[in-house]
């Protein structure tokens, strides 16, 4: 199952081959752009994400360091790939319909600037095909924006 509806693809594509063609527009399309990023107004001791732009039903708007799954990403620099959210303990529930989800860090200097956050309503919804795609997604950010 391809978890995209903002790109068309051609009927019967893999999902690798959806993921190369997301990558590849996402390319142009990142510049200044921002999703979850760290929160420069927090203290350094107690580190938070804050809301950018993003796609979908509301959302919370600042996660701490360590809260969540998102959390959980940001302070392990680590991607978070959650097959039932219901068993993740300490999840943030903002979409009741999401089963599962995927976070990855986005890590510049070895500092976490921003993290990709992608619900899905299936339980089981990604695997290391959506890894690591994501995580080159999360390399193309990196390198393709101003984080400072």
């Amino acid at each position: 199952m391809v978890h995209a509806d903002a790109s068309n693809f051609a009927q019967g594509v893999t999902k690798q081959q959806a993921y190369d063609q997301v990558l590849l527009q996402a390319e142009g399309l990142f510049d200044g752009q921002r999703f979850y990023t760290l929160d420069a107004t927090a203290s350094p001791e107690k580190p938070r994400l804050i809301l950018g732009p993003f796609q979908g039903k509301v959302a919370c708007q600042t996660i701490w360091f360590g809260r969540g799954v998102c959390g959980a990403a940001a302070s392990t620099k680590t991607t978070q790939l959650v097959q039932n959210v219901d068993e993740f303990p300490g999840h943030i529930a903002c979409d009741g319909d999401s089963k599962s989800e995927i976070v990855v860090p986005i890590v510049v200097d070895d500092k976490v600037v921003a993290i990709i956050d992608v619900d899905c309503a299936c339980l089981e919804g990604f695997d290391e095909i959506d890894q690591a795609a994501l995580e080159k997604l999360a390399a193309l950010l990196a390198r393709s924006c101003d984080w400072s």
